[in-house]
This record gives C-alpha cells, sequence and structure tokens, in this order.
C-alpha cells in the first residue's frame, strides 16, 4: 500500500519561511518523480512544484520560483518543499504527489491527505 504522508505545515507570518516533508512508502521512491501541489479555500488544486526521480530536473509554478525550492533525499524516502518569504495568498493545503513517468507536468497517481499552511499576521 503505497503511503505519502506529509509534515510542516503551520501558521507563519508573512515573509516568513516553512519546510514542508512528505515521506513515502509502499513504492520504489528512487525511481518515482514527486511533486507538491496545494489548494486555497474555493479555488482548485493547482501545481506548486516536481522534481525527477534523480533530482536532477525541477519544475515550478510561476507564483512560486525563486521562493520555494524542491529537494529530495532518497536514501530517507522523503521529499521536502521549502517555502521562503511566503505571502498570505500562499495559504492552502499543500500536498505531496507522485507519479512514475512525468514530473513535468504531473499527473499523480498517488497523493497525501495535504497540510495545512496558513500565512497571516
Amino acid at each position: 500500500q503505497v503511503q505519502l504522508v506529509e509534515s510542516g505545515g503551520g501558521l507563519v507570518q508573512p515573509g516568513g519561511s516553512l519546510r514542508l516533508s512528505c515521506v513515502a512508502s509502499g513504492l520504489p521512491f528512487s525511481r518515482w518523480h514527486m511533486g507538491w501541489f496545494r489548494q486555497a479555500p474555493g479555488k482548485e488544486r493547482e501545481f506548486v512544484s516536481s522534481l525527477t526521480w534523480t533530482g536532477a530536473m525541477t519544475y515550478y509554478a510561476d507564483f512560486v520560483k525563486g521562493r520555494f525550492t524542491i529537494p529530495r533525499d532518497n536514501d530517507i524516502n522523503t521529499v521536502y518543499l521549502q517555502m521562503n518569504n511566503l505571502e498570505p495568498e500562499d495559504t492552502a493545503v499543500y500536498y505531496c504527489a507522485a507519479n512514475k513517468t512525468n514530473a513535468r507536468g504531473m499527473q499523480p497517481t498517488y497523493w497525501g491527505q495535504g497540510t495545512q499552511v496558513t500565512v497571516s499576521s
């Protein structure tokens, strides 16, 4: 059974930072592309970032370029989303995602349960 378990969400002030983690189990993590999506209240889920199974290629939504990074550690089956200079518009539930065939334009096969990020003063 595949599981993607996110953690690290919370309340942060504008301009602050958070690091989300996603631990995967039940799949050969080092051979899967990983990504992050988010869903704000009243909005559709949207792509945030993804990277290839090697970590060699990364992709970002325009609204997070230069603020977020997506490292992974294949030794511990974990992908991260480092979020800096957070804005109130970044408030959303953030979901970890996995796909075996594509990182660019990812269509996830598996989803995590989500972790809430709230940016507010």
